[in-house]
């Protein structure tokens, strides 16, 4: 079959708690726009909040379903253990290093472990992220901070890079990324546990930050148990649903159970899970994010589908109030 190679990342979800502080974590903190506010459509009575850059444009989105009563995370393998996200330069990590003192954020000293300067540090409920440096980038394009950020532009967040995936297998998930996904691997780094494997660097598409993953074994960990603060699925991007159904055929050929062609709407989706239990996605770059609300007004109300319009009304009385408006 002659599938094109994948884009990069599409987006990465993740589990959270508490939408209101959520919400102020990851727009006045952080900086990034929320660009919709919808439902968990496999559990209407949570909502799907999307942070991205200004429009939600592929690549920048980082998402998460709120579950009110998630436990504690118990880290461990069999996980997407680190989500990063990319500045501009490496002079903007001095500026959210001063951020972050500031606003008492959990944060780790400036490292060049990757092979480009990061900045590693944790929200509110622990969920794990680095925020790492373009500055000699060449790959992925990022996307465009919103101009109505807290953040200054220069220095704002323009999408998703390297995702970590932490396993007690590399060999199971390196065949998946090689030999399914088509990811080509390119490098390694050290661990940054004594003892421990060089982390494994795969790269799709036109690789650098934007489209990578980096695989690392550990022995010395247990299976990790989710809650608030962990990582549900990574998706990567493909271009259009003509080829999502090429990339539904593949997977299946390569007898992987999988959920089949998904329609999200905003997106068209592929789900399944690799031998180590990584849920990965493969989602269309669009329709979008304006597909139903105006850009000046992303994310300030209450987006369903289509298919859950008639629903609204009993959606509505689930869930508890969030003003995005401010």
């Amino acid at each position: 079959m002659n599938l094109k190679p994948l884009k990069g990342q599409h987006h990465v979800s993740a589990i959270t708690a508490n939408a209101k502080k959520n919400y102020e974590f990851y727009t006045k903190t952080l900086g990034l726009r929320l660009v919709k506010k919808s439902i968990n459509q496999d559990d209407t009575s949570v909502y799907h909040l999307f942070y991205a850059d200004e429009r939600g444009n592929p690549g920048t989105d980082l998402t998460f379903f709120e579950i009110p009563h998630a436990g504690n995370t118990y880290e461990g393998t069999n996980s997407i253990s680190l989500t990063s996200l990319r500045v501009n330069s490496d002079e903007s990590l001095e500026y959210w290093k001063k951020r972050f003192q500031e606003l008492e954020v959990e944060h780790d000293e400036i490292s060049h472990r990757t092979g480009r300067a990061a900045l590693g540090f944790r929200d509110f409920e622990g969920q794990r992220l680095m925020l790492v440096s373009d500055e000699n980038n060449s790959g992925v394009s990022g996307g465009k901070p919103w101009d109505k950020s807290p953040v200054p532009v220069q220095h704002g967040i323009v999408g998703l890079g390297p995702i970590t995936l932490t396993v007690a297998r590399s060999d199971y998930t390196g065949t998946i990324l090689k030999n399914v996904l088509g990811f080509r691997e390119t490098r390694s780094f050290p661990s940054h546990v004594d003892g421990q494997p060089d982390v494994r660097v795969f790269e799709t598409g036109e690789g650098g930050t934007g489209g990578e993953v980096h695989l690392e074994e550990r022995k010395d960990l247990p299976q990790e148990r989710p809650g608030r603060g962990s990582v549900h699925h990574v998706a990567f991007r493909v271009e259009d649903e003509k080829e999502l159904r090429q990339w539904v055929e593949w997977v299946t050929d390569n007898r992987l159970p999988n959920s089949g062609f998904v329609e999200r709407f905003y997106f068209r989706s592929l789900y399944f899970r690799d031998p180590n239990g990584i849920l990965f996605e493969l989602a269309t770059d669009g329709p979008g994010f304006e597909t139903d609300e105006n850009f000046e007004t992303l994310g300030e109300n209450l987006s369903l589908p289509p298919f859950f319009e008639s629903q609204r009304e009993s959606i509505e009385a689930k869930l508890k109030p969030l003003d995005t408006k401010e």
